[in-house]
């Protein structure tokens, strides 16, 4: 007998309101003082952990495909390191647009940050920075 696959599609941003059981068994959890929870199951985290720790691994930026003039220098250069040429001119100006922005010190990413292998970083930060953006 094979196994019927059910698929669903959430809008996260729109989710259906809670029912006033689900509010109440909230609201009883809610009263509940931190020392009744048990997190004996759950591991610590040690400084190993934290150390191969990285922000936005599986952020998959949406790329927007673009003509732009660059001068035939610059991209003979960019193309003259090898493989991936496009990824670094979007690492160098995803690096400028967060100096511009005033993104790096204030608990966004940096460049000694971990990214991702496109040197992309968080859906999340990204998004707040497409905001900032567009206020100005």
């Amino acid at each position: 007998m094979s196994k019927k696959r059910v698929r669903r599609e959430v809008d996260l941003a729109h989710l259906p309101p809670l029912t006033e059981k689900q509010k109440a068994e909230l609201a009883t959890l809610a009263a509940r003082p931190d020392a009744d929870i048990d997190t004996s199951e759950i591991p610590p985290l040690t400084a190993k952990f934290w150390t191969d720790a990285a922000r936005g691994r599986f952020y998959k930026p949406i790329k927007t495909s673009t003509t732009v003039r660059i001068d035939a220098d610059v991209l003979a250069w960019l193309r003259a390191q090898g493989k991936g040429y496009q990824s670094r001119i979007n690492a160098i100006l995803r690096r400028e647009m967060l100096a511009a922005t005033g993104t790096e010190g204030d608990g966004g990413f940096r460049e000694d940050d971990r990214r991702d292998k496109n040197g992309e970083i968080g859906r999340k930060r990204g998004a707040a920075l497409v905001g900032a953006l567009r206020k100005r």
